[in-house]
This record gives structure tokens, sequence and C-alpha cells, in this order.
């Protein structure tokens, strides 16, 4: 709900009493910001693109995403307020946000007693309009605000301040994500200086080639763990539950050394549907991780926006052409929409931007599986070209039908004879599959056939399959919902 302060006012000649913080609260909140050690870093290009968006989505001059300290204000981001690091934390903005957890709007501050002696509204830049979502770590502990102002009084409808909490939602999935690859490099430093200490102390009691040696293969396993753990930073944990819907999923990279560009997700959006996507960011290393880790947060904060998928991934292809970080990596990337139908199953909308075909299955009367390539034409590459042109098709994911996706790796392996896969062989390959045509048995059948050809796959690979099943009855009459991950991305391959 909307804390909108002109609805509150005092009688004229009255003070709008101020919240102040419970003792007990504000130091644990205090430690939760300290926890997050986030304050006084440097710029953030994540961080600066959602004061960007908040400016651009409200057309307001100001916009900010700010962390409440003891007895400051700081701007982890500011688009709009130049030469401003930090401010006192007066009562009446965000001193007084942070005490709420809904979105609190100010239509006009002068209105407001509490808000008006705040130096941003009584000082040189004369705010008139503000309004913030508070920042909710998932324990309940307020951070900071996103906050939009402006110079004029103005009012704001309640779908404006549901878009202000998601990108509020936004802010924090990403210190989330920050803090994540922050805990598992401190692990690393830890892990390398205790193992640096250990071979120190054989070098000094065994012979100077086999320390040399033990050396070498202690730096082997370093760049392999290094790899896996920012590898997990880019995938997530484990797929969701969807009703009505089963997920399976697997990730295996090439090298337990080289940190791939293959990712996937799926996430929820409003209401009842879900959006999933996956991936591949031309190249590996470090600078692909980057694009990868880019890609996958665009993805999800652009559909929160609008997730018609054609329109996502012109988001896409613009941040991956203006972000200095993506350097020039392009990716390709399949983006779906998932709207449940009255009859059951789902109503899917694909689009492309130049990867592979998905397929579409399900079993015909003769116990054969039938396939339909599922091909938008028109998608070119993102992130390649400023105005590439993207195409999506929609068509209808019934109980017993299969959606399956994957990367370039699984159609680029080799048979003994040294012959790609390639596209007709996976439909050959799924053509002649015996077994239910379910998400589970998809990736399993697949990770089967990977294993057989003698190279395994000479690329990274990335699998992901939904699947609607049949409706069987539970006890209270519904229909179960399954999810289910058949290799969890834990599996990231051997030599």
């Amino acid at each position: 709900m909307t804390q909108q302060a002109s609805a509150t006012d005092p009688a004229p000649g009255r003070r709008r009493p101020e919240l102040v913080p419970d003792p007990d609260v504000e130091a644990a909140r205090i430690a939760a910001v300290r926890r997050y050690d986030i304050l006084d870093t440097p710029p953030d290009g994540a961080f600066d693109r959602v004061a960007a968006m908040a400016a651009r989505l409200f057309d307001v001059p100001v916009a900010t995403v700010t962390i409440v300290d003891t007895d400051r204000i700081w701007f982890k981001a500011a688009h709009g307020l130049e030469g401003v690091a930090e401010i006192g934390r007066d009562p009446g903005l965000c001193g007084s946000a942070i005490l709420r957890d809904d979105t609190m709007v100010i239509p006009d501050t002068l209105k407001d007693p509490i808000a008006a002696d705040n130096p941003l509204v009584a000082g040189e830049m004369g705010v008139r309009f503000y309004a913030a979502a508070p920042i909710i770590t998932p324990d309940g502990h307020r951070l900071g605000t996103v906050n939009v102002l402006d110079t004029r009084p103005r009012s704001i409808t309640e779908e404006d301040t549901a878009t202000l909490a998601d990108l509020a939602a936004i802010v924090l999935d990403e210190m989330e994500l920050r803090l994540s690859a922050l805990r598992a490099l401190r692990d690393e430093q830890a892990r390398r200086e205790a193992e640096k200490r250990h071979a120190e102390a054989e070098r000094a009691r065994a012979e100077a080639e086999r320390a040399a040696r033990e050396k070498a293969e202690q730096d082997r396993a370093a760049i392999a763990a290094f790899a896996s753990t920012l590898q997990r930073t880019l995938l997530p944990p484990a797929l969701p539950v969807v009703p009505g819907l089963e997920l399976a999923c697997h990730y295996r990279t090439a090298s337990v050394h080289d940190v791939g560009g293959d990712f996937y997700d799926v996430f929820p959006l409003d209401g009842d549907r879900w959006a999933f996507f996956l991936g591949d960011v031309c190249g590996k290393g470090p600078e692909a991780a980057t694009v990868t880790a880019l890609a996958r947060h665009t993805l999800r904060a652009a559909a929160q926006i609008n997730a018609d998928p054609v329109t996502v991934l012109s988001a896409l292809n613009t941040v991956l052409l203006t972000d200095v970080t993506a350097g020039r990596r392009f990716c390709t990337v399949l983006f779906g929409l998932l709207e449940p139908r009255e009859a059951g199953g789902f109503t899917v909308t694909v689009a492309t931007g130049g990867h592979p075909p998905a397929y579409h299955l399900r079993p015909d009367d003769s116990g054969a599986v039938w396939v339909r390539t599922v091909r938008p034409q028109g998608g070119m590459l993102v992130g390649a070209f400023p105005q590439a042109p993207f195409a999506q098709a929609t068509f209808s994911l019934t109980p017993g039908e299969s959606l399956f996706l994957y990367t370039d790796g699984l159609t680029e392996s080799r048979n003994t004879e040294g012959t790609m896969l390639g596209d007709d062989g996976l439909t050959g390959f799924l053509h002649q599959r015996t077994e239910p045509v379910t998400a589970t048995s998809l990736v399993e059948d697949s990770i089967t056939l990977l294993a057989s050809l003698p190279d395994g796959a000479g690329d990274d690979v990335a699998l992901l399959a939904l699947s609607v099943p049949h409706p069987h009855t539970t006890p209270d009459g519904g229909v179960a919902a399954t999810a289910h991950t058949a290799a969890a991305p834990e599996h990231f391959g051997q030599e």
C-alpha cells in the first residue's frame, strides 16, 4: 500500500509526527548495511542503470539509489544529481522512507511539515515531489531506498508505486549477487593463502622438483575451483516450481578451467505468468562471464517492465551495445513467455536472437514422437548491430507436450566418424526416442547421448526442457505440479 503523505497531513498549524526508529531495530538494520559492505564503494554500472531507468520511467530530473547509514544518506547511484555523494540523515525524505515497508509518496513537499525542512527541499535544488521505495532484505531490514524527485508537485498511480518497488527489488537482487561474489572471492583468497602456506612448508621438507610439481598442481586446482565458483554465481541455484509444468536442466562446461558463456533461467512475472531464457555468450573466461552476468540481469529486469519477448531482446541488444563492460561481445538468446491456458497447459511466445531452434515435441497416436522446429524467421545476434531485428512465434504447449532448448555445444558434438551431430542428427535423435516426452526424460536422454560420443561435447552445453504433464487428480481434486532438475548446475563437466 502506498504511503501518500498528503493523505495524512495534519490540520493547519500542527506538525505531522515523525516516526522514530526503535533502537534495537535500527541496530539490526545498521548491522545488515555493514554486512552488504556497500558503503563508499565506487560507482557500479548496474546501480547506475537502475537510477537512469527510474528517471526515464517516471519522467523526473533526478533519481537515486541510497543507503542509509547511522548519520548520513549515501548515494550509491544518482541520476541528475551531480557532485553530491552523501547528505546528512535529516528527517523528511529517505530517513522517513526506511521506517516504512511500503512506498512513500509526498506529492508536494512544501505541504509536508517534516519534508519541508529537508535541505533538498529548502535548499537550492528545491525538490517539490518525492517518492521512495525501501530496499528490503529477505530478513526484513531496510537498507535504503530507490527515489524519484521532481522540482514540481505531482502525483503518481498505484501502478507507478509498484514499479518503483520493483526497481528497489532489482537493487536488492544486485546487492545479493555482489555479496555472493565477495564471499566467494574472500573464501577463495583464504583458501589460496592456506594452500600457499602449506606449499611453502612442503618445499622446505622436499626436493625442489617435487615442490615445483606440487605447486603447479595446486595452481591448477585453484584455477578450476575459481572457475567453478564463478560459474555457480552465473546460474540459478535451482529451477523454481511452476504450477502445471515440469522443468529439467543440465549444464556442463567443456573444461573445468574455463568459465563458460552459456546461461539459462526460469522466473515469475506478474500474475501467473512466467518467463524463461537460454543463451550463449561468444567466448569463454572472465570477459564472457561479465557479459553473461550482464545479459542475465538485463533479461530479468527488462521482463519485469515489459515481458514482450521481442521487446526484452531489444533491451538486451541496446545494453550490450552501450555498456562498456560488454566490450565487443555478443550472444545468442531464446527468450520465452508462459501464460496458463484455461484448457490446461500454456500459451508460449518465444523470441529468438540468432539462437539455434527450439523443439516442440509430443507423442502421436502411433507411439512415435512428433517433432516440430520452433524457428522464428529473422532473429539476429544480440549485441552485434544497433538496429538488429528479432522475431517471435506463439503456440500452445498442451498436456503431454514438451519444449526442448539447448546451446550449440550439443549439435556441434561429433560422432566416431568425426561428423557433427547437427540439426538433422538432433532431430533424428528426438524422433527415435522411445521414452515418454517429459522434460526429465529429454534432458537425461540427451546427457546419455553426449556420454556415448567418443569425445563427449567439445564445447559448453546447456539444456533446458519444459513439459506439461498429463493432469492427474490429487486428494483435494487439483492438478499436481512438478518440477525436477535432471542434472543440476554442479555438473560442470569432466576432462
